[in-house]
């Protein structure tokens, strides 16, 4: 069963969310690009206080991994993002997708 990723960045707005993603090579506002192996699903969205949270569906924590080590990490980093305030992940027990 796959696994959810819940990341909560403080003070992040949509602006250096679609920085990162272009630098990535992914649009997600037509839902394609140079999208990772492992990832099944990306939301994101920003609070009232401004933090963005990112909730992902992964294969693997190891596919998130991979990922991160070898081009999300180094797009942060480059883009000035801090640690996320909030990093969890949660086990899945189920799965709609009616899209």
């Amino acid at each position: 069963m796959p696994e959810i990723l819940i990341l909560e960045f403080a003070g992040i707005g949509e602006d250096v969310y679609h920085a990162v993603n272009a630098q990535l090579g992914i649009d997600p506002a037509a839902r394609t690009g140079d999208l990772p192996a492992g990832l099944r699903h990306h939301q994101a969205g920003t609070t009232a206080a401004g933090n963005l949270v990112v909730i992902e569906l992964w294969d693997s924590q190891e596919a998130n991994t991979a990922f991160m080590e070898s081009r999300l990490g180094p797009a942060l980093g480059q883009a000035g993002v801090p640690e996320p305030v909030r990093a969890e992940w949660v086990p899945t027990i189920g799965v709609i997708e009616p899209w």
